[in-house]
């Protein structure tokens, strides 16, 4: 259980965001979630309102979402970086820099940040947990995606790093690196009620199905538990043996 911890997932909207930061708050932990749409006051009150229980935060910068949560909750102990960015599809001769840049900034550079300002914290508690969502891409590769699958994989090299140089701390450090899992962004509910379409694609899962954001957020959470005090340095595929 994550009772008496405090959480954060980033991104909550998007990826494994909302099914992860439910389970973190049904094992105890009081959740924070933070997300670019929230610097709308509208959409954060929505967000809000349809998952009571959950905690927001409208801080966009990281160092401002971390004092923010210190000041109400207390510092973080467990942070999700859950970032997402589109999977860009385009020959190599037709990648666009500025949408390289644009991923690279996004899953890479700001969960490296966002991590820079809990860790402090954590260093003086000796403990915490930070667990990355990535991607399973980057043990396979995939053909026109290489800006997507390349900066997905330097996030998985990321949480590895992370994880050497923060062990000493009592701080551990994985990823989860999901692939096929129901997400509306990657499987739209059209596309789901194709059985033509949906055959196709889950031919090429060994296990025959779409992994549900619930399984994703329950790996999560057990990262996030003291049962997983002993595993860091992990990139876990989650991807119904694709990779």
């Amino acid at each position: 259980m994550l009772t008496g911890r405090v959480a954060l997932v980033t991104s909550v909207t998007h990826f494994v965001g909302t099914a992860t930061a439910t389970e973190l708050a049904a094992q105890g932990a009081t959740v924070v979630c933070q997300d670019t749409s929230f610097a709308d006051d509208a959409a954060r009150d929505a967000f809000a309102a349809a998952n009571a229980g959950l905690h927001t935060t409208a801080a966009q910068e990281p160092g401002e979402i971390a004092a923010e949560i210190a000041g109400a909750h207390g510092s973080v102990d467990v942070l999700v970086n859950n970032d997402a960015f589109p999977a860009i599809r385009a020959k190599v001769e037709d990648a666009d820099p500025d949408d390289m840049r644009a991923g690279l900034e996004a899953m890479i550079t700001r969960p490296l940040m966002m991590s820079a300002a809990v860790v402090p914290a954590m260093k003086e508690r000796g403990r915490g947990k930070i667990i990355f969502a990535t991607s399973a891409a980057p043990f396979r590769g995939l053909p026109n995606y290489s800006m997507y699958v390349a900066a997905r994989g330097g996030a998985n090299s990321l949480a590895l790093s992370l994880a050497k140089e923060l062990a000493p701390h009592g701080i551990q450090v994985n990823a989860i690196a999901p692939n096929f899992v129901e997400i509306p962004t990657y499987f739209p509910e059209k596309l789901l009620a194709d059985p033509a379409a949906l055959a196709k694609i889950t031919s090429n899962i060994p296990l025959g199905r779409l992994g549900k954001p619930q399984e994703a957020a329950a790996l999560i959470a057990f990262l996030a538990s003291d049962r997983a005090d002993f595993i860091t340095a992990q990139v876990i595929p989650f991807a119904g043996g694709w990779a």
